[in-house]
């Protein structure tokens, strides 16, 4: 590491966001000990997870993620402070390994379009900028596609689904969202990204209007498995 970062990290230092610890300059984002506490999903339960929220709908035709979600364990800590404390890098982070690990599956995918999945207008302005888009520009770095934010747009505000079962996010999501231009779709593979993935509602919703607009197929990608 430069002189300048050990400066840097003595006046400004930077601390996991997981254990809190202070971090090293050689430490990225998140500690290490933290990193190697959480889950890394199968091969088996990410096929669990396509037959059960994807399959039997057939918008998403391939679905991966790197982690599995546990309440009040290191990633979702890791994911909170991306989302509600203006830790946006730690998305390109995330991405980049997501990319990484999957990077030979997103070949085979032949992507065309990055599309993270949007926020409605005003918890954008709320929270200053959508975490989704960091993560697809980390990942980016392992695919040939573009990555484009206004090609969908959430057209309608949407309550928090945290608490709701499978049919009432189907139905909090249901024409929520809609495809700017056609025209950039239309034939395209696209991949569609978010940070946690619990049904599956929202992104078969997302694929359902890329579908309907034309596009050739629609896959998924997300940092992390919820139950």
């Amino acid at each position: 590491m430069t002189l300048v970062t050990e400066i840097f990290d003595f006046f400004l230092p930077r601390f996991c966001p997981a254990c809190k610890r202070k971090l090293t300059s050689e430490e990225r984002f998140v500690c290490p000990d933290c990193m190697n506490k959480i889950q890394v999903v199968s091969a088996d339960r990410l096929q669990f997870e396509f037959d059960k929220k994807f399959a039997v709908k057939k918008f998403i035709s391939g679905y991966t993620s790197l982690y599995l979600f546990e309440k009040d364990k290191e990633l979702q800590h890791i994911i909170h402070s991306l989302k509600y404390n203006q830790k946006f890098l730690f998305g390109k982070f995330l991405g980049e390994s997501l990319g990484k690990a999957f990077r030979n599956l997103f070949d085979n995918w032949e992507i065309d379009l990055v599309i993270p999945v949007p926020l409605h207008h005003l918890k954008k302005v709320e929270r200053g900028y959508n975490q989704s888009t960091f993560i697809a520009k980390g990942l980016k770095k392992s695919l040939s596609g573009n990555v484009k934010e206004n090609v969908l747009t959430r057209k309608r505000f949407t309550q928090s689904q945290t608490k709701m079962n499978i049919i009432e996010r189907e139905e909090n999501v249901n024409g929520a969202f809609k495809v700017i231009y056609p025209g950039k779709v239309e034939g395209k593979n696209i991949l569609l990204v978010d940070d946690v993935i619990t049904t599956g509602s929202t992104i078969n919703e997302c694929a359902k209007m890329l579908l309907d607009n034309g596009a050739s197929k629609v896959y998924a990608a997300s940092i992390a498995i919820a139950d």
